[in-house]
């Protein structure tokens, strides 16, 4: 068993997986949840009641709390798996003295719209966190999948590459493989880029394009995504690799991708706003896009597919026209 004591901060699908991959390895996991009532459901019946409602959880391994101060105090390892719109709002009113010495790893794959910055970024500037205490837990891995035990891979990435095998030991299970990676830039900024890229796979998809055309739209992202995190963090990387490529594959194509789904409605001519409501979930890239889009205004990286996804959620432009416009540019 780990002898690290982890809390998992968020209450979403995500977090809910994340929490199950830990209770195989680990003695107790502390877990966050802002709504009381959610919590005295899962004591009463072991099960999130809003996400993953068919994972089971053994309730003397858990401790749900509302008390997210007490839960980072008693914990050495914090996983944030909240939203990146509500992450801020989640954590500003906490002292930065309550991170010291403690190890923060991000399974948000957003940027925090408030600062425009990766959450990494977020968490060194305003809680002045040492980046060799920060770390990113990315995929190819779909909550849904890690709920029926299908076989999955992650990659925690550090700095401190000792600091990501802390977390690879405390995740990896029957059903879970866990590698390490120091590039903690590319590895947060490329599972933030590959929800732009598969809410533009679902508005092509809603279009009614095949997936020979989807084809062409996912090879040529993997350039954009290399050629950004190449601009922002000029390192040596394979983005053929799988926390990049392989995750970007599952969220332009997996059935579970929220992303997708939140295009495919924009496609059939949904509202934004009404895509939201029905979806009852938070679409990442969404938000991300914007953000992206005013980060490229420093590095002026050529992004037709990014620029595309923002010119229909924010700017307004026809899917329909956007679409034909980005097929002219794509090969």
């Amino acid at each position: 068993m780990n002898s690290k004591k982890i809390a998992v901060i968020g209450s979403g699908s995500w977090a809910t997986a994340i929490v199950k991959i830990l209770c195989n390895n680990n003695d107790l996991v502390n877990w966050y949840f802002r709504n009381q009532t959610d919590i005295d459901y899962i004591k009463q019946y072991k099960s999130n009641p809003k996400y993953l409602s068919s994972v089971n959880f053994n309730l003397s391994k858990l401790n749900v709390s509302s008390n997210i101060t007490e839960l980072i105090n008693e914990s050495d390892i914090i996983i944030l798996a909240v939203p990146s719109a509500f992450i801020n709002n989640t954590l500003k009113d906490l002292p930065k003295s309550l991170f010291k010495n403690k190890l923060i790893f991000s399974a948000i794959k957003g940027i925090v719209p408030e600062y425009n910055l990766i959450v990494g970024e977020y968490l060194n500037t305003i809680f002045d966190i040492p980046f060799d205490n920060i770390g990113v837990i990315t995929g190819p891995c779909h909550a849904e999948e890690v709920a029926l035990e299908k076989l999955s891979y992650l990659t925690i990435a550090s700095k401190n590459i000792t600091n990501a095998e802390i977390l690879c030991e405390a995740m990896r299970c029957r059903y879970i493989k866990c590698s390490s990676s120091d590039d903690i830039y590319g590895t947060e900024i490329s599972a933030v880029l590959k929800n732009v890229i598969a809410v533009a796979g679902g508005i092509c998809h809603g279009l009614g394009y095949g997936d020979n055309f989807l084809a062409v739209l996912v090879s040529n992202a993997i350039q954009e995504i290399d050629r950004f995190v190449a601009a922002v963090h000029p390192i040596e990387r394979d983005t053929k690799g799988s926390a990049y490529l392989g995750d970007l594959l599952v969220t332009a194509y997996s059935q579970f991708s929220r992303n997708r789904m939140f295009g495919t409605m924009l496609g059939k001519g949904y509202s934004v706003k009404n895509a939201q409501l029905e979806m009852n979930m938070i679409a990442e890239g969404y938000y991300a896009v914007k953000c992206v889009c005013e980060i490229n205004k420093k590095y002026k990286v050529n992004m037709p597919i990014t620029e595309a996804v923002n010119n229909i959620i924010y700017n307004h432009k026809s899917a329909k026209v956007e679409m034909e416009l980005l097929a002219e540019v794509l090969s």
